[in-house]
C-alpha cells in the first residue's frame, strides 16, 4: 500500500511517515522544504531502517504532482502541506489563501485524474472559532478568527463538495488541537525557522537561553490560573491517529470529521511549570497583554475518534515536555 504524504518532512508529517513505515506502508513524500529540512529524510530512515521516496516539489505545481502520480501507484494521500502560522496569516492573507487553497485544488485534480480517491486532510481546531461550550464536539458550529483557520475551513468545504460530486471518494478530516512533543529518539521534533509561533518551541528556546523570556499573553482569562487553556497532544499520538484514519478510508467511502486531542485542558502556566519540573530547568516568563483573537479555553471531546477509529491519546503532558526538551538538546 503506497501513501503519498504532502509536507512529509514537517513536524507532524515526519512523525506520521515514521508510523506509516512502522506499520508496513510504502511512503512517498513531497515537500518544498519551505519550513523543513532535507536531513529529515535520513532521520526517518535511521529510526525505521526503511526508505522513503522523496520529491523536492511544490504541491501547487501540477506538473510535479503529475510526475509523482505517474511514477508511483498512489493508494491514498495524507495532505499536510500548507502555511500554518496564525500571526503571519493575518499579515499576509493573500499568500495564505493562494498557497493553501491552490495546493489542495491542484492535488485533488491530479488525484481524480489518476483515480486516487482516498485522502486524509490535516485540519485544525481553529475551524471552531470561539466555541459555544466545552469540550468541543465535531458537530459544533464552525467559524474562524484568522486567515489560516479560514483556509482550513475552506478546504474542508472543498473536500465536502468533491465528495458530494463523486461518492467514490473516501475522506477523513482530522481537526488537531495543539501538537507538541518529539520522537523519543530525539531525531525528530519541532524546530521552526526564525522566532517560534507556537508555545512549546518558545519555552524550549527560553530554557536553552536562546531567548531571554517567554511572553504569556494575558492572565485574566476565566480559567483556573487566568492563562489560556489548550488541549496539548503528543505529536506521536497525533501521528498514530493518521494511521487509524488511513485504515478507515481504505475500507470505507464517505467523508468524516474527527477531533484529535486528549480531552484535557492545560493552561500556559501548567505547561511552563511541568516543563521546569520534569527537565529541572528554569523558564523565565512575563505576563503581557492578551493577543487579539485568542480565546480563553479550547479542548476536544475525542469520543468520536475513539469509537470510529479506535484511537485514543496515550502520552501525557510530562512526556510531551520531556521529549520536546530532549529533541532540542540532541540538536546542540
Amino acid at each position: 500500500m503506497k501513501i503519498l504524504v504532502t509536507g512529509g518532512l514537517g513536524f507532524i508529517g515526519s512523525h506520521t511517515c515514521v508510523e506509516l513505515l512502522e506499520e508496513g506502508y510504502e511512503v512517498v513524500v513531497i515537500d518544498n522544504l519551505s519550513n523543513s529540512k532535507i536531513d529529515v529524510v535520513d532521520k526517518i530512515k535511521e529510526i525505521t531502517k526503511k526508505e522513503i521516496k522523496f520529491y523536492k516539489e511544490d504541491v501547487c505545481n501540477k506538473e510535479g504532482l503529475e510526475k509523482i502520480f505517474t511514477e508511483n501507484k498512489i493508494d491514498a494521500v495524507i495532505h499536510f502541506a500548507g502555511y500554518k502560522a496564525v500571526g503571519e496569516s493575518v499579515e499576509k492573507p493573500i499568500m495564505y489563501y493562494e498557497n493553501n487553497l491552490m495546493s489542495t485544488l491542484e492535488l485533488c485534480k491530479v488525484m481524480k485524474e489518476h483515480n486516487c480517491k482516498k485522502i486524509v486532510f490535516s485540519s485544525s481546531a481553529t475551524v471552531y472559532g470561539s466555541p459555544k461550550s466545552l469540550p468541543i464536539k465535531e458537530d459544533f458550529p464552525l467559524s474562524t478568527t484568522n486567515p489560516y483557520g479560514t483556509t482550513k475551513l475552506m478546504i474542508e468545504r472543498i473536500l465536502e463538495d468533491i465528495y458530494i460530486s463523486d461518492k467514490d471518494f473516501s475522506i477523513a478530516v482530522l481537526r488537531y488541537f495543539n501538537p507538541i512533543g518529539a520522537h523519543k529518539s530525539g531525531l525528530l521534533g519541532e524546530n521552526p525557522k526564525g522566532i517560534p509561533n507556537n508555545l512549546m518551541p518558545y519555552i524550549v528556546r527560553v530554557a536553552t537561553k536562546e531567548l531571554e523570556c517567554l511572553s504569556v499573553f494575558g492572565d485574566d482569562y476565566d480559567t483556573p490560573d487566568g492563562t489560556g487553556v489548550r488541549d496539548y497532544i503528543h505529536v506521536v499520538d497525533l501521528a498514530k491517529g493518521h494511521i487509524k484514519a488511513i485504515e478507515k478510508i481504505l475500507n470505507d467511502k464517505g467523508i468524516n470529521y474527527y477531533n484529535l486531542g486528549t480531552g484535557n485542558g492545560y493552561s500556559v502556566l501548567d505547561l511552563v511549570k511541568t516543563f521546569e519540573r520534569v527537565n529541572n530547568v528554569k523558564v523565565n516568563y512575563k505576563i503581557v497583554a492578551r493577543r487579539p483573537g485568542d480565546i480563553a479555553a479550547c479542548y476536544a471531546d475525542p469520543t468520536k475518534a475513539k469509537e470510529e477509529l479506535g484511537w485514543t491519546a496515550k502520552l501525557g503532558i510530562e512526556e510531551m515536555c520531556k521529549d520536546s526538551y530532549n529533541y532540542i538538546l540532541k540538536q546542540k
